[in-house]
Order: C-alpha cells, then structure tokens, then sequence
C-alpha cells in the first residue's frame, strides 16, 4: 500500500485509526530518514568550499586586507607620489609586475604577483576557495607550482583558520579588475631553492586577553620580520638580529623614476632603536607616517598600518617592548656605511 496514501486515509477509516495513525507515524518518519540531508561536521571553516560568506567574515576580511596583512601593497599598482601611497584607481589586486632592481635579480628572471581579483577571464574568478588556503598556507600556486617567496606564505600560515578565512571572503568580494599580467617567469636554478610549507590542519584563534602574545600574532600575520630583519644573500636571518633593521630595501618609493635605497629601521627596545617611543608616540607615528620631522618611507606600509584599530596597535607596541634590546644604528638620513652587523650599507652603519 503506498505510504502516503495510507496517512492520508488514516483520519477516514475510524475503525482502524490507531492502528493507522501507527502506520502513518512510521510511515513519515521513514520518508523523513529518506529524504533528510546528511549534516556535515567540518574540524575548520577552511574545510568547506565555498567557505560561507557572512557579513562579520566580509568585514573582518576587509579589516585585514586593507591594514594588516596588506595584499593590494604588492597585488596592486600605486602611486608612491601620495602620502600616503594610493592604489591606481580600478587597479586593486589587479596584479603587479616586479621590477627586477627591487627584488636584485637578473633579468633572465620576472617576478609578477598575479591579478587575485574575481575577474573570470585573467583573474582569479575560476579559482577555488580551497586555491586561496594553499596559497596562504602553503605557498602552492592555483597551478601547482611553489610561489616564490617573496609571497610571504610562511608569515600568512599562522593566521587563525577564522581569519584567513576573512581574508579570503573579502578579496573574492571586491570588483574584478580586467588586466591581462604575464607569469612569473624564474630560472630552474632559483625556483630549486623555493620550498613550499606543509598542510596546517587547523590555527586556532589568538587569545586576546594577553596583550603580548596577540601583539606576537600581529606582528607575525603583518610579516614586519620580512623587511625590519636583515638576512643573509640567501635570506636567512643574521643570529641576533630580530627586527633589530638594516635590510635594504630598492624602488621608486617617492614616486617617478628615481630609484632609492631605505634601509629598514631597528624596532627592538635599545637606545638606537625605538626605546624613547611611548605608546602614544608608536600610534601617531603609524598613523600620520612619521615622527616630529621625520616621516617614514613610503615603502613602510604605514598607509595600511594606519588603518588598525588602537586595541591593535596597543597590542603590536606591548610586543616589541618585550624583545631583546639590540644595539644597531640605522639612520636613513645619513650618508651609508657599511655595518658589519647586518653585511650592508647604510645611514650610521660604520658606528655599529
């Protein structure tokens, strides 16, 4: 007898209504078994795909992206001539080709970050959520390739599951940008040197009531280590020298075709480094680009730093205080010298 049927007639046939409401009981709740969708448990949000798009994902997203974990900085072109530098209009995570006096490579070699914006034809609309985590994670292009590293995965990998996801949801929110970018075209020499990272099953969110250890989860998704510790020609950090500065760093940082050499600033706690900074100062400087009458180069991304919240900024200042004071002069004003201590050239370097 069909099942439905029967329920239906269960409320017509009083002589045998309990036996058929029975019937019919068993009847919807084996129809219910049959139809009901199976419910999923994911261990992270980075499991699912797509990850679920929510307003507070969207505006965590942009709050990262647009300050401290600065994609547009390197997947945009911009106007170094602004203070702060702006991105060319209609050209955000548009992609960018790398000249190579930036990054000292030969020019057999060329470094592009791709056009990451949802532009279908030469963006990255095609892409999967799941493309975004490798990358971030792991340093594994859409394509399978390892991302060369100036794609700061290694830093990225440590933001929360919650977070990167964010990031995610609002980069594939925003308009697509129809630029057509080469690829990055690198030796097989130098791409033998790149090495991806392994799966990260899951990051949990950073505790935000210990001020220092979420100011270290700060610092290390906004990769300061990358430009403020000086490394070696292979790049690896010099012994001693944590975010102590010194690294060169080569571009048109003040906008035309003047190429310029901005040695990185000492961040420790030491008397050369940022010791006198209050609280108060640390937020101004990263807020209006400077101190008194020193602005900072516009290769510092102070244009997204300026965009965190005190809370943050508090958090980031609580960190450094807590490094080891190291003594290491750098002065972008002065002529350069060579230091011995971080193997280059700069402002007050023979003093080290």
């Amino acid at each position: 007898m069909n099942r439905q049927l029967t329920v239906r007639n269960c409320t017509a046939i009083a002589v045998a209504a309990a036996a058929l409401a029975f019937l019919g009981t068993r009847s919807r709740a084996a129809s219910q078994a049959e139809t009901k969708s199976p419910v999923t448990a994911y261990a992270s949000v980075l499991d699912q795909e797509p990850i679920p798009r929510t307003p507070q994902r969207l505006a965590r997203g942009q709050y990262l992206v647009e300050g401290l974990v600065q994609c547009p900085a390197c997947h945009s072109e911009y106007d170094f001539s602004k203070r702060p530098f702006e991105v060319s209009p209609g050209k955000k995570l548009g992609g960018f080709v790398f000249p190579n006096v930036e990054l000292d490579l030969p020019k057999s070699n060329r470094v592009v970050a791709p056009n990451i914006s949802p532009d279908l034809e030469f963006g990255a609309g095609t892409w999967k959520d799941a493309d975004f985590v490798r990358a971030l994670r792991q340093g594994i292009g859409h394509d399978g390739r390892t991302l060369y590293p100036l794609m700061p995965y290694f830093y990225f990998r440590n933001l929360s599951d919650e977070d990167l996801a964010s990031v995610i949801v609002y980069e594939r929110s925003v308009p697509p940008v129809h630029i057509k970018r080469p690829k990055t075209r690198l030796t097989e020499e130098l791409k033998k040197t790149f090495q991806s990272s392994p799966p990260l099953a899951h990051v949990a969110e950073p505790d935000r009531s210990d001020r220092v250890k979420y100011g270290e989860y700060l610092v290390t998704a906004g990769h300061c280590d990358a430009c403020h510790t000086a490394t070696d020609d292979k790049g690896n950090p010099y012994p001693g020298m944590y975010l102590a500065g010194g690294a060169p760093l080569v571009g048109n940082w003040e906008g035309g075709k003047k190429i310029q050499t901005v040695n990185a600033l000492n961040l420790t706690p030491d008397a050369s480094g940022i010791s006198y900074f209050s609280e108060t100062t640390f937020i101004d400087v990263i807020r209006n680009g400077g101190f008194n009458a020193r602005p900072l180069s516009n290769i510092m991304p102070w244009a997204f730093f300026r965009n965190l919240s005190d809370d943050d900024l508090k958090a980031i200042y609580a960190y450094l205080r807590t490094l080891k004071p190291v003594c290491h002069h750098v002065d972008n004003t002065e002529p350069p010298t060579y230091c011995k201590q971080c193997r280059t050239k700069h402002g007050l370097g023979a003093t080290n």
